[in-house]
């Protein structure tokens, strides 16, 4: 399951009256970027797309299946989310985190195997937290929790992901390394939407956009057409200058 479509979907933000329904199709071998202002709903977005929260109106559809007629556990074994923050809900070391991404194929009682294992140890060498396997995640700074919880998403291996703000606590390199990761996802025929607050990240690494609004209003499509002065000046409220480097435009906010 890696189309996702979603169909007149009005997101329940607290406070907000109904927006534009939203009426749009996330593909295999596509990378979505959200955008838009603090408070426009990109969070409230992606939880409700993961079936964490309950629509205002619309539907959601996981390769034509409506998502709420899913079980969790089925849901969890196609779709992955990377939460912008998390809470420790017990004492845990990176290896074991990394490991619950392997909970949604497990039997009641069974434990982990040797490929489960595997998959775990590799993830973690992708995001280059291998070396502290054995640490407390708890004792991990904000960057290397963070590529904790990519790992475990890679490690759960879903068709579809969802990230909010995957670049969260992050250096330059390990951001560069983490939106590389997530292209190499779509390239391999998986689907990828994240909510971002870097344009500069959007335009490298995003094919298609979705803009939200902060009174509900949204606007989306193939970056091209949406990565213009007009559209991101009224989004943030913000005069940009902008420039072209490596063939992609950068944006630098002006007063």
């Amino acid at each position: 399951m890696n189309r996702l479509e979603i169909s007149e979907l009005v997101v329940d933000v607290p406070g907000r009256r109904d927006g534009r329904p939203l009426s749009l199709s996330v593909e295999p071998g596509q990378v979505w970027g959200v955008l838009g202002p603090n408070g426009a709903g990109k969070t409230t977005l992606l939880h409700t797309l993961a079936g964490l929260r309950a629509p205002r109106a619309g539907e959601i559809r996981l390769d034509g299946r409506p998502l709420a007629t899913l079980k969790r556990r089925q849901v969890a074994q196609h779709l992955g989310l990377v939460f912008q923050e998390r809470q420790d809900g017990f004492p845990a070391t990176v290896l074991e985190t990394a490991l619950i991404g392997r909970h949604p194929y497990l039997s009641p009682w069974r434990m982990e195997g040797g490929e489960d294992l595997r998959l775990a140890q590799a993830a973690l060498e992708r995001l280059d937290v291998a070396h502290l396997a054995d640490r407390l995640v708890s004792t991990l700074s904000g960057g290397e929790r963070q590529r904790v919880a990519i790992a475990t998403v890679l490690t759960q291996a879903p068709a579809l992901w969802l990230a909010d703000e995957p670049t969260n606590h992050l250096d330059l390199h390990h951001q560069t390394e983490v939106m590389a990761l997530l292209a190499e996802q779509a390239a391999e025929g998986r689907a990828v939407m994240m909510c971002l607050h870097d344009l500069n990240l959007a335009s490298r690494w995003c094919d298609h956009l979705l803009l939200l609004y902060p009174d509900g209003e949204a606007c989306w499509g193939p970056s091209d057409a949406l990565l213009v002065p007009a559209a991101l000046e009224r989004l943030y409220g913000q005069r940009l200058a902008t420039a072209e480097i490596g063939g992609a435009p950068v944006f630098v906010p002006v007063r």
